[in-house]
This record gives structure tokens, C-alpha cells and sequence, in this order.
């Protein structure tokens, strides 16, 4: 059994999908052990309560650095017994204690088609600003390992959104969290829980089913 943790900040929506794949079965053996907050009044901790899956806060504003905030995560995750770490609207850059104690075991989503619009700066709503500012016809979702770089890691699942006339950033978010963002996010935990991914250099590769 892969223990999962979920970290997050905010409302909770794709750990909510990760709740909602565990429910149908389809998070390959995987078990959502803990949710851990950089927010105490977050809302996903109440997704997490009510879905029975043990919450706690690490606190950005109790540490004088995110040096110190990614040491005490690290620490706490050891404690839990981790084995994967999932990034679901994580609001905070992690140094790399982080990578060094989970390489390739570190998966977050990011909304738009890397290496288009990612990096330093976007993040939330910034993303489809940028995304519908560029002009582009199609955005979409990634999910990707974590490394030193911000959204650097290697790609493990892609889809795509096409953006239509009159979208508004609100709008476009919320398409890309509909139709890419809550299924492969899922998809890419699963395809980690049966021990089906394997990284050489920047290349992902998805092993067949048993």
C-alpha cells in the first residue's frame, strides 16, 4: 500500500478528486494517508475530515523561511511514513530538502501545457490570464514530478482544453480543472500506487498493466 500525502492551501478541489478516485477504487492501491496544510483555516482540511483522512498544518507563517517551513514538512512526512507527496494547490515553493528526500515521489499538477505558461510567477488565475492574454487556442493540464526547478520535473500526463470565445480567466479555471486537472491528477497517482513509472532524465515512461 502506497501512503499518499495531499498538500494544499486552499479550497481543496483537486484533492477532493483524489478523494472521489480513492471512493471509486481507482487510485491503484494507493491509501490518502494525510492531508497537511501551509493554512490552518484551509477548507480542503474540512474535505479531508469528512472524508476520514487524518489533517494537519505546517503553518507558512510560523517559519522565517521556506528553508525552514520544507525542513518541517519533511519531518513530519517521515514521521507519517509517506511514500508519495501530491502537490494540490500548494501555494508555496519548497527548497530542495523536499526533492532530496522524495526524488521522483513528488507529483503536482499545474494548469496549462507545460512548458507553456509555468514557472516562477504562475500559479491560480495568473496562468489562464496569461494563457487567454498570449492569444493560444488550447491550454490544458499537466502533472508532473517535482524537482529544484519550478514546474521543471518531468512530465507524466498531459491533456488538453480548448479555449472558446468569451472565456474569462474564472471561466477557463474552472474548464481546466473540469475536464483535465481532477482526471489525470488521479491517473498519475494510480499509475505511481501500481508502480507503473519510470524516469530517465526527463523522459516519463508508462509501463503496461499487468
Amino acid at each position: 500500500m502506497t501512503r499518499i500525502a495531499v498538500l494544499v492551501s486552499g479550497g481543496g478541489t483537486n484533492l477532493q478528486a483524489l478523494i472521489g478516485a480513492r471512493d471509486r477504487g481507482e487510485l491503484g492501491g494507493g491509501e490518502l494517508a494525510a492531508v497537511i496544510s501551509s493554512k490552518a483555516d484551509a477548507y480542503a482540511l474540512e474535505r479531508a475530515k469528512n472524508a476520514g483522512i487524518p489533517g494537519y498544518v505546517v503553518a507558512r507563517k510560523d517559519y522565517d523561511s521556506n528553508r525552514a517551513m520544507t525542513q518541517a514538512l519533511v519531518s513530519k512526512l517521515k514521521e507519517l511514513d509517506i511514500d508519495l507527496v501530491v502537490l494540490a494547490g500548494f501555494m508555496h515553493i519548497l527548497t530542495e530538502e523536499m526533492v532530496q528526500a522524495y526524488p521522483n515521489a513528488i507529483l503536482n499538477v499545474h494548469p496549462a501545457l507545460i512548458p507553456s505558461f509555468c514557472g516562477a510567477g504562475y500559479y491560480g488565475l495568473h496562468v489562464h490570464e496569461k494563457a487567454l492574454a498570449y492569444g493560444v487556442k488550447v491550454t490544458g493540464a499537466t502533472v508532473h514530478f517535482v524537482n529544484e526547478e519550478p514546474d521543471g520535473g518531468p512530465i507524466v500526463l498531459q491533456k488538453a482544453v480548448d479555449i472558446l470565445p468569451g472565456d474569462t480567466p474564472e471561466v477557463l479555471q474552472r474548464r481546466v480543472m473540469e475536464q483535465a486537472e481532477w482526471h489525470i491528477l488521479p491517473q498519475a497517482v494510480a499509475l505511481f500506487c501500481q508502480g507503473r513509472l519510470s524516469v530517465e532524465g526527463r523522459i516519463v515512461t508508462i509501463k503496461e498493466g499487468e
